[in-house]
């Protein structure tokens, strides 16, 4: 058994402050309090702010000016998808724009694949998409369901589908274990795969991004009547 996390005071905190920002009740442009004021606020020393502080600022939702104060950034307009993991899990909201980009990549990805995929990227597909029907349990299934995504993405060549492959993957990990309808069967879970896999070894393109479509709103439905 994993052992459960223990929250610290720094931690909460910057749960708190985090949210305090999300929600807008540091709006992105403002100056935070001074550190005295913001920490008696809390009910926090000024190291234990300075530490949460550290951990946003890393983030990317603060900015610190010495000097001048620190600032809530305007993470829409500058922040960047490494974002997406904490954004995710401040508001469900988020996961629907996810997958409304992991459509659209993802059917893009499996087109190129399946004119760009060369023998030894076929033959690692073929591998991993037995590996979903061969998974043991239901977590098993998605994270061997990932492989087979991640795959088509180095398939297509290109290192900047990978990456945003990665990118959109780890943005709904953190809450995995409320997505998992689409996984409860290994078999079920092959086959409506199997299409896109089928076609990208067929070099048919069309055939490709049509079967990716069909496989990625059905899961989306289905993950998103779970979230529901």
């Amino acid at each position: 058994m994993e052992a459960l996390p223990r929250e610290t005071i720094v931690d909460v905190l910057e749960g708190r402050l985090r949210e305090d920002i999300l929600t807008g009740r540091h709006p992105a442009g403002s100056y935070l309090p001074p550190e005295r004021t913001l920490a008696d606020g809390y009910g926090v020393t000024r190291t234990t702010l300075k530490h949460a502080f550290g951990r946003l600022t890393q983030a990317g939702l603060l900015e610190t000016r010495h000097g001048v104060g620190t600032r809530v950034r305007d993470y829409l307009r500058l922040g960047g998808a490494d974002l997406l993991p904490m954004l995710v899990r401040h508001s469900p909201d988020w996961i629907r724009e996810v997958f409304e980009v992991r459509r659209g990549i993802g059917a893009l990805i499996a087109e190129r694949a399946a004119a760009r995929a060369g023998a030894r990227q076929r033959a690692e597909l073929r591998e991993l998409l037995a590996a979903v029907g061969d998974a043991a349990d239901t977590d098993a299934v998605q994270l061997a369901d990932i492989e087979v995504h991640r795959a088509l993405a180095r398939a297509t060549g290109n290192r900047v589908y990978v990456l945003l492959t990665n990118t959109l993957f780890n943005a709904y990990l953190p809450v995995r274990a409320a997505l998992s309808g689409p996984f409860t069967d290994a078999g079920v879970a092959r086959e409506r795969l199997a299409p896109v896999v089928e076609a990208v070894l067929a070099g048919d393109r069309a055939g490709a991004r049509s079967a990716a479509e069909r496989y990625l709103a059905t899961t989306e439905r289905i993950m998103l009547e779970d979230l529901a």
